[in-house]
Formats: C-alpha cells, sequence, structure tokens
C-alpha cells in the first residue's frame, strides 16, 4: 500500500480535525434551529390553549363555547399558514366540539402521553404537535380541550436545513483538503531543499550547506542544526584524514631509519663495535615505533568508552606519588627536585585506570621537558568545593602561539629547536581525550623558557 506523502499527511490530519469540528458545529446549528422551531409552535399551542378556555362556558357537568358562531367563523374554519385544529371531547373522549378545519378527522386522545403535555402524532398522515388539556368544575375534570399545529412547515425547514448540512458538508472539507495540502506544501518547501542539499553531499563533498529559511521556525532550526551537523562531520573527516597522514608519515619515519641502517650495515663486513653501535640504534627505533604504535592504539581506545568506564573511589594522593616512583629514574638523571602539597588525604570518585594514565602523561611530559637541576611542584588544593591538581615545571615551556594545538595530535612544539626530547606529539591529545571521558577540566599555561603550569579541576559532583 503506497504512503501518503509528507503534505497529504499533514492535511489528512487538519481535515480529520477539522471534520469533527465543522460537525460539531453543524450538530449545535441543527439543534438550535430545531429547538427555535419547537419552541414557536409550542409557545402558539400554549397561547391557544389559554385563550379557548377563556372561551368556554361550564354548565353543570358539561360545557359549551360561549360564541360558538363567532368561533366558526375565525382562523380555525381554513386551513392556513400554520393551521391550528381545536377538539373539546367530554369525560368519555367522545367529541364535544371540533374547529370546522377538522372536517371528516378527528384528534385522538392519546392515553399514554398524559395531561398538559406536547407530543408528536400523526393527523391524516400530517405531522402535528398536540397537547390535551382537561377542563375542570372544581376539582373534577369534565372533559377536554385538544389542540394541535401542524408540524409540516416546522418539518420541511428542518428537512432542508439537514440537506444543505449534508451537501455543503463535504464541500467544504474538499475544499479545505486542498487548501491545507497547499499551505502544507508551501510550508515544507524547506524540507525539499534538505532532501536536494542532502542527496549531493558525499564523503567527497561536504562543503554544500542547507539553504536557511527565510522565517526562523522549527525548519530553520532543523535546517541549522544539520548545517551544524555537517561542519562536524566536515570537521571530523578533515581531521581523520590529517591524522592518517600524520600516522603513516610518524610510522614511516623509524621504518625508514631502520631499513635505511641495516642496509648500509650489510654493506661490507663490520667489527663486532659497529654492528653493536647500530643494532643498538634500531633497537632504539623500534622502541620508539613500538611506542607510538602504543600511543595509536591508546587514543583509539578510547574514542568512545563512556559505556565502559570504572567508576570508584580513587585516592588522589597515591595516584601521585606512585607516578613519581614510576618516574624515579629520569628524576634521579636529571636531578630534579621534585616537590608535593598535599593539605589533607583527597577521594574523587573516577576511573582509576584512565586517571592514572592522565597524571602520568602529565607528570611524565613535565620530567622530559624539564631542564637539568629543575624542580616540579605538585599540589592538591580544594577550592569552591573543587579539588584542583596544579602541576608546575622549570621546563623550556611552550610558545603562547602554539598553547592552541598542544591537543592536536601528533603536534609537537618547537620540536627542530630540540632535537633531543624524543615523543610521537600524543600524549597531551590522550589526556585530553580521557579529560573529556571523565568530566575533568584541564588548563594549560606557559611561558617559553620559564615553565608550564597544568590545572586539573574535578567538580564538586565528582567528590566523594
Amino acid at each position: 500500500m503506497q504512503q501518503l506523502s509528507f503534505k497529504n499527511r499533514i492535511a489528512s490530519n487538519y481535515i480529520v480535525t477539522t471534520a469533527l469540528l465543522i460537525f460539531v458545529v453543524f450538530f449545535i446549528i441543527y439543534s438550535i434551529v430545531k429547538f427555535s422551531v419547537y419552541s414557536h409552535v409550542n409557545n402558539d399551542i400554549t397561547s391557544e390553549v389559554e385563550k379557548h378556555l377563556s372561551e368556554i362556558e361550564i354548565v353543570g357537568n358539561t360545557f359549551h363555547l360561549i360564541h360558538k358562531e363567532e368561533w366558526k367563523e375565525q382562523e380555525h374554519n381554513t386551513l392556513d399558514v400554520n393551521p391550528v385544529f381545536i377538539q373539546f371531547v367530554d369525560q368519555n373522549r367522545n367529541v364535544i366540539e371540533k374547529s370546522p378545519n377538522l372536517k371528516k378527522s378527528a384528534l385522538i386522545f392519546n392515553e399514554n402521553n398524559g395531561e398538559n403535555k406536547l407530543f408528536d402524532t400523526k393527523l391524516a398522515d400530517n405531522s402535528i404537535r398536540q397537547i390535551q388539556v382537561p377542563i375542570y368544575k372544581k376539582t373534577k375534570i369534565i372533559g377536554y380541550i385538544i389542540i394541535a399545529m401542524s408540524l409540516e412547515d416546522a418539518t420541511m425547514v428542518l428537512n432542508n436545513l439537514f440537506e444543505v448540512l449534508l451537501i455543503v458538508y463535504p464541500l467544504i472539507l474538499m475544499v479545505l483538503f486542498f487548501i491545507a495540502r497547499f499551505i502544507a506544501g508551501r510550508s515544507i518547501k524547506p524540507i525539499s531543499s534538505i532532501i536536494t542539499t542532502s542527496n549531493i553531499i558525499t564523503k567527497d563533498n561536504l562543503t554544500s550547506r542547507i539553504p536557511l529559511p527565510q522565517n526562523r521556525d522549527e525548519l530553520y532550526i532543523l535546517s541549522q542544526t544539520i548545517n551544524n551537523l555537517l561542519d562536524r562531520i566536515e570537521t571530523a573527516i578533515e581531521r581523520e584524514k590529517q591524522f592518517t597522514s600524520d600516522a603513516s608519515h610518524e610510522l614511516r619515519t623509524p621504518l625508514t631509519v631502520i631499513k635505511g641502517t641495516l642496509e648500509v650495515l650489510i654493506r661490507k663486513p663490520r667489527n663486532t663495535t659497529e654492528y653493536e653501535e647500530k643494532i643498538n640504534f634500531c633497537v632504539t627505533e623500534v622502541n620508539r615505533l613500538n611506542h607510538l604504535v602504543d600511543q595509536l592504539l591508546l587514543l583509539a581506545r578510547f574514542e568512545n568508552q563512556k559505556q565502559s568506564l570504572k567508576i570508584e573511589k580513587v585516592y588522589l594522593n597515591a595516584i601521585f606519588l606512585d607516578t613519581i616512583a614510576r618516574n624515579s629514574t629520569i628524576i634521579q638523571a636529571k636531578k630534579i627536585i621534585v616537590s608535593t602539597e598535599f593539605s589533607k588525604d583527597h577521594y574523587v570518585e573516577t576511573d582509576s585506570y584512565l586517571f592514572s594514565i592522565i597524571i602520568n602523561n602529565l607528570i611524565s611530559n613535565a620530567l622530559k621537558y624539564s631542564n637539568q637541576n629543575g624542580h616540579l611542584s605538585i599540589a592538591l588544593k580544594e577550592i569552591d568545593s573543587q579539588i584542583e591538581c596544579h602541576i608546575v615545571d622549570t621546563g623550556i615551556g611552550i610558545p603562547t602561539e602554539d598553547l592552541e594545538n598542544i591537543f592536536n595530535q601528533f603536534y609537537r612544539s618547537k620540536s627542530n629547536k630540540h632535537p633531543e626530547i624524543k615523543g610521537t606529539g600524543l600524549g597531551l591529545s590522550i589526556v585530553k581525550r580521557l579529560c573529556s571521558l571523565l568530566n575533568i577540566d584541564i588548563a594549560i599555561t606557559s611561558e617559553e623558557n620559564i615553565g608550564t603550569r597544568v590545572v586539573l579541576s574535578l567538580f564538586e559532583a565528582d567528590l566523594k
């Protein structure tokens, strides 16, 4: 079964709602007209009852009209537009007198409808509205006056109104459907533009954007949201291309060096010392390559690990002290003075393993870029219900213009000036990714040739 288009569904839903509303309105109109017509007939009958009760005279157990001849000459003698039929019966339901316009017919006394009640009945196949009013002598009923009025005109009015409403109802709905369809088509026109633009967007063509509608409505927000999504996708793909290019370059460099060294080594016989020197050099490059691969795998592993976080109570003091102990070799080699400032025991709720990687990368970076006989300061402070971790070194520092790029993958500030400092440029990228996973704010400030300060902020919600 073929599905309706979006604009036809909008028009159909609108028509269903409108149809119910119009039906209720038409029903109310019909009911009001019917009530008005019947109220008019009922008032006329009630007036006739009051009028004719005043024109009878009761004598003994019988009654008769006071001015019978005049009564016969009045409007009850002919069938006019709204004829009034009058009939007098005694207590045995025998006809005493009736209006001339009844001719050979007679009004039937209805035992089921009782007294002083208006009801609908038939007179010679014609619809009438009738009432039966008792005539009393003191408390005794000595007869009845039966008055009826024709409902032919009222029935004709109601039938005509019903037919008109019945014909107009579907016509109105059809007209409203096409109007709603036209308006819906104009309203969702930007969606067609979204579809057209989306169809021409591929991984090789991410520059196209959806034109924003003039009206700042929901479609404007949708178009803007999709454009923002495309911006993020384009940025992610460009970053992925750059990462692939940088990764291949970084992997190719040590492989090329190893290959070149080995090729030189086998060109002619070497003594043992030369073999050892070249082999040790190759081992160093292999270790560097292995470290680079480990860093790349670590980065890929933590691309999106929200679901596998193991949140537990972590003792921060121990994390820092263990990391310092693991780096004791480089600390002793560079004769770096390490000072800690822990005013008390600090605990947070976080992933212990991932947080250890963050601290290890930051401290190893601080030690790597510290000068001989430098100083490394580590402090834990509780400020405004937050725990701040300060890692401050007195190393070579980072130029101000490079600070905004330090979290980019494979980026190393002024690496040509310090070829003796080895690295992959992935450490801070990993730190940034893990901080994002653990909801930790990281801020880095630095001055060239003075040192670098790293501040980690753990929010109050993470405190225990």
